[in-house]
């Protein structure tokens, strides 16, 4: 997932970067992972699993070990605005 790459407006003054990927070829993104730490490793990753425009799955990798360790939310939220 390395394109495009965008950043996005976080709660607080941080901005973080984005990368939002099409997986499914549809043209419209539906996987969305972000590092919000800014340590360069992605650990947030979000999820249009059935290609409505709307969050479906949001994990977090707690410990960067490149597994998602929680769901966080599953109830259909926005993805960022990209």
């Amino acid at each position: 997932m390395t394109e495009p790459q965008e950043t996005v407006e976080t709660r607080g003054n941080e901005r973080v970067d984005l990368i939002a990927q099409d997986s499914s070829g549809d043209g419209k993104p539906d996987v969305w992972v972000s590092d919000t730490d800014g340590d360069g490793k992605p650990d947030l990753f979000q999820f249009d699993t059935d290609g409505d425009g709307k969050v479906d799955i949001t994990m977090v990798d707690l410990d960067q070990d490149g597994n998602p360790d929680m769901i966080v939310d599953g109830d259909g939220g926005h993805p960022p605005a990209v």
